[in-house]
């Protein structure tokens, strides 16, 4: 599963290699964590009032979105891609994070909708975004995956990941036909806005990330070319990538590099079952339950259909599903583990980061995990929801919303957050109470043509 996470390379799991997940948690603690969350802070439960429920998710997504909005980087306008100052050897608040950021923008028109910010103040923003996207280097269309804020220049993830990340660019641009979309008045600021994105939407160059081959690959740089050479192959994250690359005007891929590439022609799947759900596709368990949000913040998965999987959505809710009963028989036997307090995927640990999940459990909640699952598990994520905030409010909510994961096994909560793992909150909670970013994405020609070309059917198209 290739995970480069996050931004967070989540490469993570190449899905069948644990040495990959080995190797990107050094990684991100060399290159990210310059910071150590190693603070402890007893978790104990205090009073807090109840609140109807709709206004606690209104809460929780308009804290959240402050991140992307009050804390955005201010020359940039994108968001930074964690909170404390002093990661990155005291450079943390220059970084910003590309897919980070794609998550970001895509709640742009959930913060107008819900009259957080006015539509011209998210014009303005999304125009500041704009000019600093068409300044800076890209990579055959590709952005980096981080860039420093105050110079427009790419920050190497590593010594050798200097150049185009082709994923991170999927997420952004994800977030930028959103707006695309929802901006869709015919006045001169709004057409503006469209043809700005459409021109940077068009200028990546998703064919040439195949190096002539039947797969898109990760990287490319002009120092080092193709010398990463990571495939983007499911079942994990991106599919986003290849939807996009298929649905391109002017760069576009052919079905043939889908089926080689990213189906594996059929290896991805799974048809195992786990504690009565059916997994269809990825590895057994399913993996950090971000590999069912980050590509559908916008691709709705309801009724999604391919030769592989009846219903995208069922895949979804049974991989959350899987991990939620995990959680709750909770085989490690760690400390606070249960059926209101669940949740694995990527994040900040006690030691460092890592990509949580099942076969990786060391005892970390992340709450994004659960409440990026609201459209799949919404009794399972208000439990969690609900928990999170009545019984560890004190330890967990903060100025931009909960901290990013926590432990009461290892007495330990996060001191800051990750732009990775804010966004999707915002979005999915969304996507779970109106459904917002499926529709505008979805209503999206190119998207629709691109999903017929691979072979994708879905009630919407």
């Amino acid at each position: 599963m290739i995970i480069k996470r996050k931004k967070y390379k989540i490469n993570l799991i190449k899905r069948h290699s644990l040495l990959l997940l080995l190797c990107f948690c050094i990684l991100f603690c060399l290159f990210n964590c310059k910071h150590k969350d190693t603070k402890s802070k007893e978790i104990t439960k205090v009073n807090i009032e109840a609140i109807p429920f709709e206004d606690l998710l209104d809460s929780v997504q308009k804290r959240s979105f402050n991140y992307f909005w009050d804390f955005a980087e201010p020359i940039s306008g994108l968001a930074r891609e964690r909170s404390q100052k002093d990661s990155f050897d005291g450079k943390g608040h220059d970084i910003i994070t590309i897919g980070g950021s794609g998550f970001g923008l895509s709640c742009f028109p959930i913060a107008v909708n819900r009259g957080w910010i006015t539509k011209e103040e998210a014009i303005f923003h999304l125009k500041k975004v704009l000019t600093f996207l068409e300044k800076i280097e890209t990579y055959h269309g590709a952005y980096s995956h981080w860039y420093i804020g105050k110079t427009g220049k790419t920050k190497p993830f590593s010594g050798i990941d200097d150049g185009g990340d082709i994923v991170e660019t999927a997420f952004l641009i994800q977030g930028l036909l959103i707006n695309r979309q929802f901006f869709s008045e015919n006045n001169s600021e709004e057409n503006e806005l469209r043809n700005r994105i459409t021109k940077i939407w068009e200028n990546v160059e998703w064919d040439w990330y195949t190096q002539g081959n039947k797969s898109i690959t990760w990287h490319w740089s002009k120092t080092h070319d193709f010398k990463i050479n990571l495939n983007i192959s499911g079942w994990n994250e991106a599919l986003i990538v290849y939807i996009l690359a298929a649905s391109s005007p002017s760069h576009s891929i052919s079905k043939e590099v889908y089926s080689n590439g990213w189906t594996r022609n059929g290896d991805m799947y799974n048809g195992k079952t786990f504690y009565n759900h059916k997994l269809y596709l990825g590895e057994d368990l399913g993996g950090p339950l971000f590999l069912a949000q980050y590509s559908f913040i916008g691709l709705d998965p309801r009724g999604l259909k391919d030769e592989y999987v009846e219903n995208y959505f069922e895949q979804n809710r049974n991989h959350t599903l899987i991990n939620y009963e995990y959680c709750k028989s909770n085989p490690n036997n760690f400390k606070g583990y249960s059926d209101s307090c669940w949740g694995l995927t990527a994040s900040d640990n006690h030691t460092g980061y890592s990509a949580h999940h099942p076969g990786n459990d060391l005892g970390i909640i992340t709450p994004t995990a659960a409440l990026s699952s609201f459209p799949y598990t919404p009794i399972e994520s208000k439990k969690a929801l609900e928990h999170f905030y009545y019984d560890l409010n004190h330890k967990l909510w903060g100025q931009y919303g909960f901290y990013d994961a926590f432990s009461e096994h290892h007495n330990w909560v996060a001191d800051g957050y990750l732009a990775i793992d804010q966004g999707p909150i915002i979005a999915m909670i969304e996507n779970y109470r109106t459904q917002l970013l499926w529709n505008l994405f979805m209503q999206d020609l190119e998207i629709q043509n691109g999903l017929n070309k691979l072979g994708f059917s879905s009630p919407i198209i």
